[in-house]
């Protein structure tokens, strides 16, 4: 009988002894603009409690960790003023204790072995402040002489504590996307009537979903998103380009129309009309429906202009874009294509894709497809349309360039932001679901650009049942 009642002792004991075992190895932070991450390493599963916030002070209870050491630490971020840890009263467990410089919402759980990495704390701070400057509705386009600039968003896949794909001698993707998006940026940033702007800036991490309102905060015209890509089969290799599906598209625009406040954001102008109208879902709608199929159109049509300039540069995997439900492919109003440099996974394309050089032919690749179609089919207010209003090229009517055939006279030159209508006879088009004006400009192989002057239009937006006139 008194071997009975010591078993239950010494299982319990035991089990104890096993429980206080495991230990702190290290501590990671990973700030980002909104956010931080903190990541504590650890020797095995914890078992912790998350205590409520006083006076900017995080505190979690461990019970299975009774040494007071944090190990080794790195990292920094000016949400976080100093972590300590200290034994709790029972003598059983640790507090450990997250200063704050200011208040932050918080968020902990536990993560299981992964690759390279053990168990895991992980402790999330969102920072208020930073994410409302961050998805503040952004302010009206600051319109100059000549017209703006072309925005293009570069978005540099992964970062912080996600590496993305690792390939076998150790590359990160999350270093290849940050140096070609910053070669793109410099390429971007160079050429006159362009600028670019990047969605992370260093090694942070960004959720994919948010990435997009980075590039919508900035007035982005269209969101390009660096990645590469990575399977099992090491044989794999080349580049391609992903632009957003019709069911992601779809699915996002219900959402947005749940989301009342973001019309003005969204709808721009169009805003204040639907405010006030009874029938405000349906005409949101509209202009939502609208406002997609410009989005995808447009980054189909980029996406196939980068692939064919990748071409020149890598091995393709697919030659044609390809649609997915991707989270940074998530927005119907701004054209978005995701980029696939290569297979980290192939080794000799890993050592291309960690190379300067090739890093600098991809970024090209992918800047010379830019240029070339922004250059096309410009912006309405932007410098580039008022530049190709002035100057007749090739892709306007022949009437147009046999105007200026006679350069050195003023006069006999006919620039299409002025009124075409004595030179041209015009037919006309009713605009019908799925129609946008990119498309119709090459239905009728007529450049947007007189298209624009010829309708009076301010911006590339068509809407159903309008009447355009198509110059022949």
């Amino acid at each position: 009988m008194k071997l009975l009642r010591i078993v239950p002792v010494l299982i319990m004991l035991i089990s104890t002894s096993l429980l206080a075992a495991e230990r702190i190895d290290s501590v990671r932070i990973w700030p980002s603009p909104d956010s931080t991450r903190v990541v504590f390493d650890l020797s095995g599963k914890a078992q912790f409690r998350l205590l409520s916030q006083k006076q900017n002070l995080v505190q979690l209870e461990i019970s299975n960790i009774d040494s007071p050491s944090l190990g080794k630490m790195s990292g920094q971020s000016d949400l976080i003023k100093d972590i300590r840890v200290q034994r709790l009263a029972s003598g059983r467990g640790i507090l450990l204790q997250v200063e704050l410089n200011r208040p932050a919402r918080e968020k902990a759980f536990s993560l299981p072995p992964l690759d390279r990495y053990g168990h895991r704390l992980v402790l999330d701070l969102a920072d208020p402040q930073a994410e409302q400057a961050i998805t503040a509705a952004p302010a009206p386009r600051t319109q100059r002489a000549g017209g703006r600039e072309v925005v293009i968003a570069i978005d540099a896949g992964h970062g912080g504590h996600d590496p993305g794909a690792v390939g076998p001698k150790g590359t990160y993707e999350k270093h290849v996307t940050l140096a070609v998006s910053e070669r793109l940026m410099a390429l971007i940033n160079k050429e006159p009537g362009f600028k670019a702007v990047m969605t992370r800036t260093s090694d942070y991490y960004i959720y994919p979903s948010k990435r997009p309102d980075v590039a919508r905060n900035k007035q982005a015209d269209l969101l390009v998103s660096i990645h590469a890509d990575a399977v099992a089969n090491r044989k794999a290799h080349g580049g391609s380009v992903w632009v957003l599906s019709l069911r992601r598209a779809t699915t996002e625009v219900g959402r947005m129309l749940e989301q009342t406040e973001q019309h003005s954001e969204l709808l721009g102008g169009v805003a204040e009309v639907i405010k006030d109208s009874a029938n405000e879902r349906y005409l949101a709608q509209t202009v939502l429906d609208l406002s997609m199929n410009h989005s995808m159109t447009t980054g189909f049509e980029v996406a196939r202009q980068v692939l064919a300039e990748m071409s020149k540069v890598t091995h393709l995997h697919k030659k044609e874009p390809q649609a997915a439900s991707l989270g940074v492919l998530k927005a119907p109003d701004i054209p978005s294509i995701l980029v696939e440099t290569g297979y980290i996974s192939n080794p000799s394309e890993e050592q291309k894709l960690k190379s300067a050089s090739h890093q600098q032919k991809l970024a090209t690749a992918v800047f010379r497809a830019l240029k070339r179609h922004f250059e096309q089919s410009p912006p309405a207010d932007s410098w580039l349309a008022q530049r190709k209003g002035q100057a007749p090229n090739r892709s306007q009517p022949s009437e147009i360039r046999s105007a200026g055939s006679n350069a050195s006279s003023a006069q006999n030159v006919v620039r299409v932001s002025e009124p075409v209508e004595s030179i041209v006879n015009p037919r006309l088009h009713k605009v019908t679901r799925g129609e946008s004006l990119s498309g119709l400009a090459k239905r009728y192989a007529v450049p947007m650009s007189v298209l624009r002057s010829y309708n009076k239009l301010t911006t590339d937006n068509i809407k159903i049942g309008q009447v355009l006139r198509i110059p022949e």
